[in-house]
């Protein structure tokens, strides 16, 4: 049960970070903050007011220019928030109910249509010397394979992955 709520407090920071900065932001605020304000008796405007402190620290960070500072501002920004919502689970499981069509609402009906899927299969010959990495993207999230050669004859296949 704990790595079900884990999992989900995962998505739904991952979701609360692409909201803040895209479009739909004051609506994720709202409903993220009254989640929160819900399951610890505060004040949803102050969770409210700490929501915006993150968003303002990750777009200051995204405007800067620097792709490694915007990167470690969004990891920062999901990894505090999927604590405090993994907390919030722990202590109140029915919460994940809630948290479930939250992150319905965030991400939108495409979340619900199934998608295509493609097999790649790779397979590599004449012999290779180092390290194979295939590379996709799957639900905005990005996946590294790596197959190592450990024979040095080659024919080594990567696993099977979603194309980009």
């Amino acid at each position: 049960m704990e790595a079900e709520l884990v999992a989900l407090a995962t998505a739904g920071a991952t979701a609360l970070v692409q909201q803040m900065v895209g479009d739909g932001w004051e609506r994720a605020r709202t409903r993220v903050a009254a989640f929160f304000a819900a399951r610890s008796g505060g004040d949803e405007r102050a969770v409210g007011a700490e929501l915006e402190a993150a968003r303002d620290e990750l777009v200051r960070a995204e405007r800067g220019g620097d792709q490694e500072a915007a990167d470690e501002a969004r990891t920062e920004a999901r990894v505090e928030w999927r604590a405090r919502m993994r907390r919030s689970l722990l202590a109140d499981p029915e919460a994940a109910a809630e948290l479930r069509r939250i992150l319905a609402e965030l991400t939108g009906p495409e979340a619900a249509v199934p998608q295509n899927v493609t097999t790649v299969n790779n397979t590599l010959t004449g012999g290779s010397h180092g390290i194979v990495l295939q590379v996709g993207t799957v639900n905005r999230m990005h996946t590294v394979h790596e197959t190592r050669d450990t024979g040095g004859t080659g024919g080594g296949a990567a696993p099977d992955g979603p194309r980009p």
